[in-house]
Parts: C-alpha cells; sequence; structure tokens
C-alpha cells in the first residue's frame, strides 16, 4: 500500500514538473513574440468598407463596387491572399464568389481596395420570384479579406456593410395626341404629347429623350432631345416634344387623323435619367397604339389606345 502511495506521489510530482515545464515553453514562446513584435513592429491589419457605389446600372444588371480601406501598421508589405464576397437580401444569397491574389498592401500604409460585384437581375427574379420588377430591396454585402501575416500566418478580416438596391422596371409610353402648330402638305411641324408611367417604386428624373416614331407604316424619323421631368414612384407625367414631318408622304393616313380616327403608331427609343441609386438609361417600345392630330387650340387629351 505504501509501495503504491510512493509510485503516485512520483507520477503527480512528473505530472507537475512537465507542466511546469510546458508552461515555460509557452511562456517563452508568447515572450519571443512579443519581442518579435516590439522588435519589428509586426500588427494585426484593419479593414473597413467605407462605402458602395452603384458603378453603372440599367434592366439587366447592376455593377457594384464596394471600397475597402485597409491599413497596414507593419513595415513590410502584407500579401492579400483572397477576397471573399457575399450579397444577400433578407437572408437570401444573391451571389457570392471569391477573387483569388487580389494583391498586397504596402507597408506602414493605408490604401482602398476596391472589390467589383455583379448582381444579373434576370437570376435573382428566378430564383426569388417574390422579388418584382420596379422595387426596392435591401441588401447586406459580406466581404472578408484574408491576409498572410508573418509570424501569425492567414488571418481573417471581416466586414459587412447594408444598404438597398433597385430591381428597375422599363416604363410605359403612350403617344397622347399630336397637335399641329403650323401645317402644310410640303411641311408641318407640331407637338408630341407623350405620357411617360413609371412603374418604379422611386423617382425618375428625365434628363434627355431619345426616340423613332412611325405614324401609320410611315417613319417621321427620330431624335435625341434634352427635356426636363420628374417622374415620380409609381406615378406618371406628359413630356412635349417638338418635331415636324412631310404630311403627303402620308397618304389616307393623313386624312384619317385629320377626320378625328386617328391612326396607328409605333415608337421605340430610351430615356436617360437619374435616380437616387444614379444615372440610368432605361429603353421603352410602343407598338400597336393609335393617336390623333389635333389643333394647336384644341385642348382635349384625344388619347387613343
Amino acid at each position: 500500500m505504501a509501495s503504491t502511495d510512493k509510485q503516485e506521489q512520483k507520477e503527480d510530482k512528473r505530472d507537475e514538473e512537465k507542466g511546469g515545464f510546458l508552461d515555460k515553453v509557452k511562456d517563452f514562446i508568447h515572450d519571443v513574440g512579443e519581442k518579435i513584435e516590439e522588435t519589428v513592429g509586426f500588427g494585426k491589419p484593419t479593414a473597413d468598407v467605407t462605402a458602395i457605389h452603384i458603378d453603372s446600372i440599367d434592366l439587366k444588371r447592376a455593377d457594384i463596387v464596394v471600397d475597402i480601406l485597409v491599413t497596414n501598421p507593419n513595415p513590410i508589405p502584407i500579401p492579400l491572399v483572397d477576397i471573399n464576397y457575399l450579397i444577400e437580401s433578407s437572408g437570401r444569397k444573391l451571389i457570392s464568389g471569391k477573387i483569388p491574389d487580389a494583391g498586397t498592401i504596402h507597408a506602414h500604409g493605408s490604401e482602398t481596395i476596391k472589390v467589383p460585384l455583379t448582381l444579373i437581375y434576370d437570376d435573382i427574379k428566378s430564383t426569388y420570384n417574390d422579388i418584382e420588377p420596379g422595387s426596392v430591396i435591401p441588401y447586406k454585402v459580406r466581404v472578408e479579406l484574408i491576409v498572410d501575416l508573418p509570424v501569425f500566418g492567414n488571418i481573417t478580416l471581416p466586414m459587412e456593410k447594408n444598404g438597398e438596391i433597385p430591381v428597375p422596371y422599363k416604363p410605359e409610353i403612350d403617344l397622347q395626341k399630336i397637335k399641329f402648330d403650323s401645317f402644310s402638305f410640303e411641311e408641318t411641324s407640331a407637338t408630341l404629347f407623350l405620357k411617360v408611367e413609371n412603374m418604379n417604386d422611386f423617382d425618375l428624373a428625365l434628363n434627355s429623350l431619345e426616340y423613332e416614331m412611325c405614324l401609320g407604316e410611315v417613319s417621321i424619323g427620330g431624335a435625341r432631345l434634352s427635356k426636363s421631368a420628374v417622374i415620380g414612384k409609381k406615378g406618371s407625367g406628359v413630356v412635349e416634344l417638338p418635331i415636324s414631318f412631310r404630311p403627303k408622304e402620308f397618304g389616307s393616313a393623313l386624312w384619317d387623323m385629320m377626320r378625328g380616327k386617328g391612326t396607328g403608331y409605333s415608337m421605340k427609343g430610351s430615356l436617360d435619367v437619374n435616380t437616387p441609386f444614379g444615372p440610368m438609361k432605361l429603353p421603352f417600345h410602343r407598338e400597336g397604339g393609335r393617336t390623333k392630330l389635333k389643333k394647336a387650340d384644341d385642348h382635349d387629351s384625344g388619347n387613343e389606345d
């Protein structure tokens, strides 16, 4: 019994000595690490999302740039191993990916890393059918910078930022009427009254309009005009466009318009607009509409579909 107690005491002593030795090794490594850090100046880099820009946006896609400010307190450059990114909306993944070998952060410096991301609207709408065109959806950008720090190895710097992004919807265009100011069979000047319906949940500030138009089956040409107007969200407005054309080229279509019967028209073009999310170019195409030619003093709306 006594021999057993002695054996246990020897083992306990060896464990204490072993534990003490390991503690000394850990302390030594820690001290060495601190000395290296004090001598060389190693420290953990910091990173923060400073801004998110919508670089360009249209009906098909949104190109987004995430600005990340990275600060390297160390006396040597720090390699960026990978950049992992994720954009989600209400907990649902919209896109994710990785950018390998993303460059190097200079010693004792700060610089902005630009991370380009692209949202394809057809992919989003096909995956989540409750995300409707014209809506504005919340999003969260999650970014992880993986840097290779000497002594410590790879470390991950996570960050995130919230915002909103639109899923744009093309405007509805309707030619309400044409009012002529001067009339002759050789040359007629008139005004087009275009009703623009904004189907989006955000305002459209119209800068310019580009269009081509046909009355009946005859082209009256097109133009690019600078126009200023604000079409409120889920609202509509009327834009007046001056035109000139040669009535003698229209044949019976002209007489139908003059007698108030109206004539068919088609129209296509694009609107250049400003939005809360940046400038957009929104195309439109109208087929199968009908319109009337009115005198300048006629106040009837004359809209026909």
